[in-house]
């Protein structure tokens, strides 16, 4: 009985030298994967199970079961960058995911662009996700134009699209921006132009509207009637009075606006200038772009939020003031 007790203790012991043989070979000496250079995209969310399956399907490694068991042994399951990444041929699993932990074989980062964010906002982005330096990316918009239906943009702000995009490292700031508006291109409304003059402005005008849209509306319900109002009043030669455009002139953030702020001598004073302000104030996302095209029909002049993400909306100043008192007190 000892004897056979024994005998497969000793198997025991052979079979578990073996698997940590295997492992390690798995792990560590094998390097027939890939067997040539391969791309491999990982997408924004994935979980480290999904990569390793994702990495042992383009053949960069041959077990996505032993891959994650080293990765849970070193303790780097979770510090793993999503993103785009060129692997070399031949290369060990360890090597694969030392290059997953430290970026060192990543060519491309995702990186998402909220609706609303300014050109300036977008800059410090890119930069806090290693992609260049914020001002040269500021300068490039700055200096930059696009012809829009007929039309030339002051500058890129405003055109550069919201969205979620995988962008290589080594993309100068030109580059990026080119990708921000070229989706902007495909993001424009169909009949951006019938639209536009049949609310006698411009493409880039509306596209201003919708800008002023995607800094006041909360609820996507609100944006046609904010654009209506912002129509209606253009029409009858009111000035828009819309604190958003005084907060982009200055020169930091504000929460709330004091009676100086609204008073300074700058073209985005609505409260002082008739029209609108002589560029969008922050790049809109496709709801802002939609209802500055396709506006609600409406007689409203004003709006007051009034709570719960909503607007409330008034065709004549004692209604508005009436709202005011119903919704700010």
């Amino acid at each position: 009985m000892l004897r056979i007790l024994g005998r497969l203790v000793a198997a025991l012991v052979v079979l578990v030298v073996l698997a940590v043989a295997g492992f390690a070979y798995l792990t560590y000496g094998d390097r027939s994967h890939p067997a040539q250079p391969t791309h491999v995209i990982v997408p924004r969310g994935s979980t480290f199970a999904d990569i390793s399956s994702q990495l042992a399907q383009a053949g960069v490694i041959e077990s996505a079961l032993a891959f994650r068991a080293l990765a849970r042994l070193r303790h780097a399951d979770a510090d793993v960058h999503a993103g785009a990444y060129l692997f070399s041929a031949h290369r060990s699993a360890d090597e694969v995911l030392r290059s997953l932990q430290s970026g060192g074989a990543q060519v491309a980062t995702w990186v998402t662009i909220p609706e609303g964010f300014t050109a300036e906002q977008i800059a410090r982005r890119l930069q806090d996700d290693g992609l260049g330096d914020a001002a040269a990316f500021e300068r490039v918009v700055r200096t930059s134009t696009l012809a829009v239906d007929g039309a030339r943009t002051a500058s890129l702000e405003g055109f550069l699209f919201p969205s979620t995009y995988l962008v290589p490292l080594d993309a100068s700031p030109a580059q990026i921006a080119r990708e921000f508006t070229d989706q902007f291109y495909k993001e424009l409304p169909p009949d951006a132009s019938a639209r536009a003059k049949a609310l006698h402005v411009s493409v880039p005008q509306a596209v201003i509207v919708a800008s002023l849209v995607e800094s006041e509306a909360k609820a996507d319900v609100d944006r046609p009637l904010i654009a209506s109002v912002i129509y209606n009043r253009l029409r009858l030669h009111m000035p828009l009075q819309i604190d958003a455009t005084i907060e982009y002139a200055l020169p930091e953030h504000k929460t709330e606006l004091s009676f100086a702020d609204l008073k300074i001598d700058s073209p985005y004073n609505t409260y002082l200038h008739e029209g609108l302000p002589p560029t969008p104030i922050s790049n809109p996302g496709e709801p802002s772009l939609e209802a500055a095209f396709h506006p609600a029909t409406t007689k409203a002049l004003y709006y007051v939020y009034c709570g719960n993400g909503r607007h409330v909306f008034a065709d004549t100043l004692a209604q508005h003031q009436s709202n005011v008192a119903r919704c700010l007190h």
